[in-house]
């Protein structure tokens, strides 16, 4: 299991508690990707570290190739001069260092698996992070409209079922009710002396143009059997 994949089920088992809450949908995404950018700068301070380690045992495994190498041609320098014991001894410690540059060569293949791993691992968590810094942007956008659209609604409906709009409308009632009073009081009033002589006159203009029609169309009459 990868560091990320433990990091994963850290972050899932934290994400659950928070929701079993009921947290801020904004707090718990912050908290999300904070846990993966802290647990980012830890991965990537243990692939420094095992990046260490390998040169230090890269730079071991050479050492003791080199005293393999050395202590062979001390041997052969020991068969010339004839000291087959000295000879002996050189080879004991040639082979010696050479298990030891084994040894080292197994730990180094499991350095660059470690160091794989890590990679691996960042490369993974770097993908995530883009992708969930992307998703904090949209959710949070989405969150706080959803939230200033509950609560405009919330407010409708208190406006709607609250004593001031049914005042609003009593109000809008009685100004109605008052302007009816209003046209009636102009139908009752009595009118003015001048307003009786001003329709007056104008009754006896439409008397004077009613006698013209009258005298015209007699006139047409009678000049009609002399035709």
């Amino acid at each position: 299991m990868g560091i990320f994949t433990r990091m994963r089920d850290i972050v899932s088992s934290n994400i659950n508690a928070m929701l079993d809450k009921a947290e801020d949908p904004e707090k718990l995404i912050k908290l999300m990707i904070q846990e993966m950018e802290d647990t980012l700068v830890e991965i990537k301070a243990s692939c420094a570290g095992a990046m260490a380690t390998r040169k230090k045992v890269e730079r071991a495994m050479e050492e003791a190739r080199t005293r393999a190498e050395q202590w062979g041609g001390k041997a052969e320098l020991a068969v010339a001069r004839g000291r087959d014991d000295l000879a002996r001894e050189a080879l004991v410690e040639k082979r010696r260092y050479r298990e030891r540059a084994e040894a080292l060569e197994r730990e180094l293949e499991q350095c660059d698996a470690l160091v794989g791993q890590y990679q691996d691992d960042i490369m993974q968590l770097e993908d995530k992070l883009v992708g969930a810094r992307e998703k904090q942007r949209v959710l949070v956008q989405r969150h706080i409209h959803a939230r200033r659209k509950k609560r405009a609604e919330q407010e409708i409906r208190r406006v709607e079922t609250t004593d001031a709009f049914i005042r609003f409308e009593q109000f809008e009632n009685r100004i109605e009710r008052m302007e009816a009073e209003a046209d009636l009081v102009n139908l009752a009033r009595k009118p003015t002396l001048e307003e009786q002589f001003a329709r007056l006159e104008g009754d006896e203009e439409i008397e004077e143009e009613l006698q013209t029609l009258k005298d015209a169309a007699a006139g047409r009459t009678e000049q009609g059997p002399s035709a």
